[in-house]
Order: structure tokens, then C-alpha cells, then sequence
């Protein structure tokens, strides 16, 4: 078995559990902050295993399509989905920008609740993936954390105000 690279992203909230698992899988709050500096639409999003999750980031004329198939769905403790770029019909293809960047990423974020607050850890794996999708991943992982972060920070912030508001 080859050594496959593994994103992993680690985040504590101030919030509840409940909560934080709330902001990933509700259609109304997940756009608000997945995709930083982009229009997000969520076409569908169906959170239990072989759901599916169907997403557009939309920026000026141009649009990037995301398909996510969520293989289990633990609430409010585990989410774990195939993560893929797909054309406007919700077919799976090669990112048109990097076409050895993997067709499937194995995504797994897990929620542990302790003393009111939550973190958050969110591993990235290249499912099934060729020795030069492996290798593109590999190669750009140091940048992942650039989006990753702005969505987090975006988290956060939702975070704080959903609490303001109060049940």
C-alpha cells in the first residue's frame, strides 16, 4: 500500500456542538460560509449517507461545481463524504485548472464537544487516486489551508452571531 498524503485541518469553535454541526448541514447556513469570496449555491444537499450535496461557486461569469456523496452521516459527531469537481449536470470530471488534482477526495470531519466548545477536525485523502493525482495533492497541499482558513474564519464569525441571536 502506497503512503497517500493527508490534509488535515483543526479548528476549535466557541459554540456548541449542535450548533457547529448545524452550520455544515444546513442549506441555509452552509453557503454563508463554504467558498470565502465567492457567490455559494447549494443546488441540493441531502446529509445522510448516499445523500448528496450538490454545490456552485459562482464568481463574476464563471461557475465551479462541486458533488459531494456523503457515505456516513453520524449526527452531531461525524460527517464523511467523496468530494469531487463535476460539470453542470453533477458528472464527476478533471478540474479544468489542475487536471491531475484528484477526481475523488475522501473527506472525514469529525465534531467533539468539550466544556462548550467544539472542535473541529477535518482530514482530506485522495480516494482511489493515480500516482500523479497523488502527486498534484502532495504538491498542493501548503496552499490548502489559504481557502480552508478564510471558510473558518467565516465559520466563526457565523458562529458568533447565531449565538447572539439566541435559540
Amino acid at each position: 500500500m502506497r503512503d497517500v498524503p493527508t490534509y488535515v485541518l483543526e479548528r476549535v469553535f466557541d459554540a456548541p456542538r449542535e450548533l457547529v454541526w448545524k452550520t455544515w448541514t444546513d442549506p441555509e447556513l452552509l453557503p454563508r460560509w463554504y467558498g470565502p469570496n465567492v457567490e455559494t449555491i447549494v443546488h441540493r444537499l441531502e446529509v445522510k449517507p448516499g445523500g448528496l450535496w450538490l454545490g456552485e461557486m459562482k464568481w463574476g461569469d464563471n461557475s465551479h461545481y462541486q458533488r459531494v456523496e456523503y457515505t456516513e452521516v453520524s449526527p452531531p459527531g461525524r460527517l464523511v463524504w467523496l468530494h469531487s469537481v463535476s460539470d453542470a449536470d453533477w458528472n464527476v470530471i478533471a478540474n479544468p485548472m489542475m487536471p491531475d488534482w484528484p477526481r475523488v477526495l475522501l473527506t472525514t470531519v469529525i465534531f467533539e464537544e468539550e466544556a462548550g466548545k467544539t472542535s473541529m477536525r477535518l482530514t482530506w485523502v485522495p480516494h482511489e487516486a493515480s500516482d500523479e493525482e497523488i502527486a498534484c495533492f502532495a504538491a498542493a497541499m501548503d496552499g490548502m489551508g489559504k481557502g480552508w482558513g478564510a471558510g473558518m474564519e467565516l465559520l466563526a464569525e457565523l458562529l458568533v452571531e447565531l449565538q447572539a441571536e439566541g435559540p
